[in-house]
């Protein structure tokens, strides 16, 4: 599996995905079936080049994240996000367990159009079907700032 979104694999789709603690969400996706690339980094931030110190105190604006590279003609994009909301807790604002603050939001940030709507769609009909006790207040936005995490943190787990 290649760790870099730059692999040059043409056939890969892309979403960039935060749940938590990176090491956590990059343990579940390098093991998923269609998934060929996966990694962590910071997303839609403010601070170029930010590193993990900067993330953790919560002032930077980033979100620690996984980029996913997944093969369509394996996994749809629709199954990589039920397993996301699958792994982690999508009810709690700026936590996950004993993980808190900012840069432990739940989100989802696109790379198109066609994946906002797909994401929309999904937390509409896990919201319709009462999956959750609690409402989801995981973000939707495009991935706006991106910035890879040291090679420590990458396949930490």
């Amino acid at each position: 599996m290649s760790a870099h979104p730059s692999s040059g694999r043409a056939d890969l789709q892309w979403i960039t995905l935060g749940g938590g603690c990176f090491w956590c969400t990059d343990a579940v996706f390098s093991r998923l079936d269609g998934v060929d690339a996966v990694e962590c980094g910071y997303a839609n931030g403010q601070v170029a080049e930010p590193s993990y110190e900067q993330v953790c105190t919560g002032r930077t604006g980033y979100a620690e994240v996984v980029k996913v590279g997944f093969d369509p003609s394996r996994i749809d994009l629709r199954t990589v996000l039920k397993v996301f909301f699958a792994t982690h807790d999508p009810t709690t604002l700026n936590r996950q367990g004993a993980d808190v603050g900012t840069q432990y939001r739940s989100g989802i940030y696109t790379h198109d159009e066609a994946q906002q709507r797909v994401a929309r769609e999904v937390i509409d009909e896990l919201t319709r079907d009462g999956v959750f006790p609690a409402p989801i207040v995981t973000e939707v936005q495009p991935l706006a700032a991106y910035w890879p995490a040291e090679p420590e943190h990458q396949r930490y787990y």
